[in-house]
């Protein structure tokens, strides 16, 4: 790494973070992203402290790259998703990070704490199959292709 460009983060253009704890939701992201041929590495956790770990680390393991992406439910288990976006953004390391809020939570309070906390987008989860697939499939191609991201600092 080059003296100008000490302290960015390393950050992994293919990469993504799904954070998500219904199976069936993660198996249809990972399909359409897997049949349009959008990342090369999908990272899945379950929870929201998982998240946060994967993120920000753990005492004793060194900080593994950034994912361009995490795609984020807001109801999880142990940490809520709201909790997981407000310690992101709080965080030097991650305040820059694009977060999607893919969720069921049709909730305006859910809707505006999120955008108020720096959300990049929410989208409601459809309950259609090709719909859910389609909408995981455009996710990819916007965030991942078309977006160009900010530089992350550590």
């Amino acid at each position: 790494m080059t003296q100008a460009n000490e302290g960015i983060s390393q950050i992994e253009p293919t990469r993504i973070l799904l954070v998500e704890d219904d199976p069936n939701d993660v198996e249809l992201i990972q399909l359409a992203f897997r049949n349009h041929r959008l990342v090369n590495q999908i990272d899945l956790v379950i929870d929201g402290e998982q998240a946060l770990q994967y993120l920000l680390g753990q005492e004793g393991i060194p900080l593994r790259p950034l994912p361009r992406v995490v795609l984020l439910d807001l109801k999880l288990p142990k940490i809520s998703g709201i909790q997981v976006l407000q310690t992101l953004r709080n965080h030097p390391r991650t305040q820059r990070l694009i977060v999607v809020v893919m969720t069921s939570s049709q909730e305006d309070s859910d809707l505006n704490t999120c955008y108020d906390l720096g959300v990049n987008s929410y989208i409601v989860k459809p309950l259609d199959f090709q719909q859910f697939l389609n909408i995981a499939r455009d996710v990819g191609l916007y965030w991942l292709l078309l977006n160009k991201p900010p530089l992350f600092y550590s």
